[in-house]
């Protein structure tokens, strides 16, 4: 048995997976155990969760996996660091940062315990391990992979050629130039400071024009052989001693832009609580428009030199659906996959699936992720004791509780709520891998609603009203519904919704007539595919609100999690395996 745990560590979104003869077994973020959006640092929890979920002790492992490798660009650094001549508290800075991703070997001595640990500790470049985590673990036996993102070790965005057991990683785009860091510091001009905040960007952009896009090309410059060049004028982050930080897990990121420039280019920074104007709509669109722009030159580039129809993407930037929505239609891609952690978090799976890969080339490609459910999941005993152990709240709240055995039964009850107008909670199975609820960690409401929106945002989200929310339809009926039919089983493309159809489905709209989709099939998710397929012979449409079940916190892990979201709020309805829990009246 070759046991591979895979990690990232010391970074936003940090995570665990593993690999037992090549099959994945397991993956989650440590946020979801944690409690704390984005936690960045040594994911011990998750690789508690992996470890259990596989049923070894940390001495069982031979391999650990580690997304980043302080090696990799060394003459690069090094000739950035001679020609920049950086301050000393700067440099200082970043070995005191270097240190604390050293340790991790001696964090899994202490996990091991009293058992050697034994496990060989092998570092993967970070763009490698988002190439890895894209291509093994895609339907694909053949495909151009890019990784874009921030950055990570001293690279911004990679690429390479997938092809069996072969991954080849052939050009790059080194720090300080990043096309993530140019979306995420105009994110910051826009008043969304925190880390992670680029996707609110994203559903601004629709409600205004790209009337800066000229302006934006002063800021990015495509290069004629695809790639990008940042002016370094508008931006910090080649200057600061600590972009990025991550005190007791909250993961912050300092000022990027440098303000003067970019004022005069653009005018004033938006505070953070500045009513949102439509100057600053139209800035959104611009940076969404600049963006697409590099991001197709590059791809168009890339395929004009590597000739293939397929496509795999990672870093975070993949998670940009807006764009990913458009490959088919601006660039000659007629295939693409994005794994459903493409993020950071997701280089835990491809930094243990290139170490596979080395070790076993003839099974290079059995790190499969047909599906997105590698978390943890409780069975209805579980959920029964909890519901036991909390029924005097319960009953103080003039909650019922139900048991259904019965799966039709269950279905069609809840579908019938659903249709009904309430907001439900539903909690099954396994806990999803990525930032996406994809049905087994999801709040479900009527898409036909044009208020659900509202109500949603009042009962339980209290987010910004410009932000969409997403439609799960069943697989068989995407090109009824959208203008583009293909699969997207993990929420990664936004799609023109039919015009005819806008009208049907108004909560899952946007502005710009577009729906950021996810297909579902019953061999992906039984009960989910179900409960969509029900309501569609109930009301004529096989579409469902799909929102991720949390409140102002990362995804709900566990029974109690889902059960205190539904008691803070004001949910209708909570489905916990076969248990039901309403409020009377």
């Amino acid at each position: 048995m070759r046991v591979i745990l895979g990690i990232n560590a010391y970074h936003a979104d940090s995570s665990a997976a593993i690999l037992v003869d090549g099959k994945l077994l397991a993956a989650a973020e440590e946020e979801r155990f944690r409690r704390i959006k984005h936690w960045a640092g040594f994911p011990e929890e998750a690789i508690n969760y992996c470890l259990q979920a596989a049923g070894i002790g940390m001495h069982e492992v031979d391999v650990v996996a580690l997304n980043s490798d302080p090696k990799a660009n060394f003459g690069h650094k090094l000739a950035y660091l001679l020609t920049r001549k950086p301050s000393l508290a700067l440099i200082t800075d970043r070995f005191r940062s270097l240190g604390k991703r050293l340790g991790v070997e001696e964090l899994l001595q202490q996990m091991a315990g009293e058992k050697p640990f034994q496990a060989k500790l092998v570092r993967v470049e970070h763009h490698y391990a988002h190439l890895a985590s894209a291509f093994y673990v895609s339907p694909f036996e053949k495909a151009l992979t890019v990784s874009v993102d921030g950055f990570g070790d001293f690279s911004s965005t990679a690429w390479g050629m997938g092809d069996g057991a072969e991954l080849s990683r052939d050009g790059s785009v080194l720090f300080p130039h990043s096309l993530g860091i140019f979306y995420q510091a105009l994110t910051q001009y826009l008043g969304f400071p925190n880390y992670g905040d680029e996707y609110k960007v994203m559903g601004l952009a629709p409600y205004g024009e790209p009337r800066y896009l000229e302006q934006m090309e002063k800021i990015v410059r495509i290069q004629p052989d695809g790639t990008f060049k940042l002016d370094m004028r508008y931006f910090k982050h080649h200057k600061i001693r600590s972009v990025f930080s991550w005190e007791g897990g909250y993961p912050s990121v300092a000022t990027l832009f440098n303000a003067q420039p970019l004022e005069a280019l653009l005018g004033p920074v938006r505070k953070k609580d500045e009513p949102l104007s439509q100057h600053h709509k139209d800035i959104a669109r611009s940076i969404q428009a600049m963006y697409e722009k590099a991001f197709f030159a590059l791809l168009n580039h890339l395929h004009g030199r590597y000739g293939t129809d397929h496509l795999t993407l990672a870093g975070g930037c993949a998670m940009n659906s807006v764009a990913n929505g458009k490959v088919t239609r601006q660039t000659p891609f007629k295939h693409l996959y994005i794994q459903s952690a493409a993020g950071d978090a997701g280089g835990a799976v491809g930094a243990a699936a290139a170490v596979w890969a080395e070790h076993a080339p003839q099974r290079a490609r059995e790190p499969q992720m047909p599906h997105a459910y590698w978390g943890p999941s409780y069975d209805d005993d579980a959920i029964a004791q909890l519901l036991q152990e909390r029924g005097d709240e319960l009953q103080a709240a003039d909650c019922q509780v139900m048991q259904m055995s019965d799966d039709a039964e269950r279905i069609d009850y809840v579908a019938k709520r659903i249709m009904n107008g309430e907001v439900i909670g539903w909690f099954q199975g396994a806990m999803e891998w990525g930032p996406r609820a994809l049905g087994n960690r999801s709040i479900l409401c009527d898409p036909r609603r044009s208020d659900m929106k509202d109500i949603l945002n009042l009962k339980i989200k209290r987010r910004e009203s410009f932000r969409p929310f997403a439609p799960a339809i069943l697989r068989s009926e995407v090109s009824n519904w959208f203008e583009l039919d293909d699969e997207v089983p993990f929420m990664m493309k936004v799609f023109p919704i039919r015009a005819e159809k806008r009208s049907e489905i108004p909560a899952v709209t946007h502005v710009d007539g577009s729906g950021r989709l996810q297909t579902v099939t019953a061999e992906q998710n039984r009960d989910y595919h179900d409960l969509i397929h029900r309501f569609g012979e109930l009301t004529g449409v096989p579409i469902l609100l799909n929102t991720s079940f949390n409140e102002n916190e990362p995804v709900v892990c566990q029974p109690v999690e889902a059960l205190n979201c539904y008691l803070r709020t004001k949910m209708d309805c909570l489905v916990m395996g076969r248990w039901v829990v309403i409020r009377n009246g």
